[in-house]
């Protein structure tokens, strides 16, 4: 068992903090001792586990009750939907997308008040740059489907993560994959 002070201390946290997890809901002690001492158990600290990690993901802590919640769901879940927990994640990992977009144009703009040519980077790959390859390479419309229909036929799981990699939309993953999927005419 743990007290409030020992469990933040195990994960460098404020006592205030647990206090705060406590009273929206988020960690609740296992038991309280005579003059409410909060007293932790093993299963309270893997749950602090997730919610650390979840934290480390940027995800607000509505988020992470409802990631929670949606776990013991998530974990029955063979049929290869998107699940509770993923759809959360995919959400934070567009959001990200966004943010490092915004992020790419603001520094072209300090760049350029500043009077820089530009800073050495490396550019990320988008659907934009990547489509735009492809067109520069010869690759026509047909072609691109045939590539993404040999991907997705030798390597579907790869195929996924490189459409999430290129911040598409889940929604459009899955039309992507199956049309790609589809037999060719």
């Amino acid at each position: 068992m743990y007290t409030v002070g020992r469990l933040a201390r195990r994960f460098g946290l404020s006592r205030s903090t647990l206090l705060y997890y406590d009273k929206i809901g988020l960690l609740r002690p296992s038991s309280h001792t005579h003059g409410e001492y909060r007293h932790y158990s093993e299963g309270d600290a893997e749950r602090l586990q997730r919610i650390c990690m979840f934290r480390d993901a940027g995800l607000s802590l509505a988020a992470i009750a409802r990631a929670l919640d949606a776990e013991p769901a998530d974990r029955s879940n063979d049929t290869g939907e998107t699940t509770p927990l993923n759809a959360i994640l995919e959400e934070r990992l567009e959001e990200l997308h966004r943010e490092m977009v915004a992020l790419r144009n603001q520094r072209t703009i300090i760049t350029g008040l500043l009077g820089l040519d530009s800073l050495p980077e490396a550019t990320p790959i988008t659907r934009e740059l990547w489509t735009s390859l492809l067109s520069d390479a010869g690759f026509s419309e047909d072609d691109m489907r045939r590539w993404h229909a040999d991907f997705e036929r030798t390597a579907p799981e790869q195929h996924a993560r490189f459409l999430k990699v290129l911040g598409i939309p889940q929604s459009e993953i899955g039309l992507i994959r199956a049309w790609a999927a589809a037999p060719q005419r």
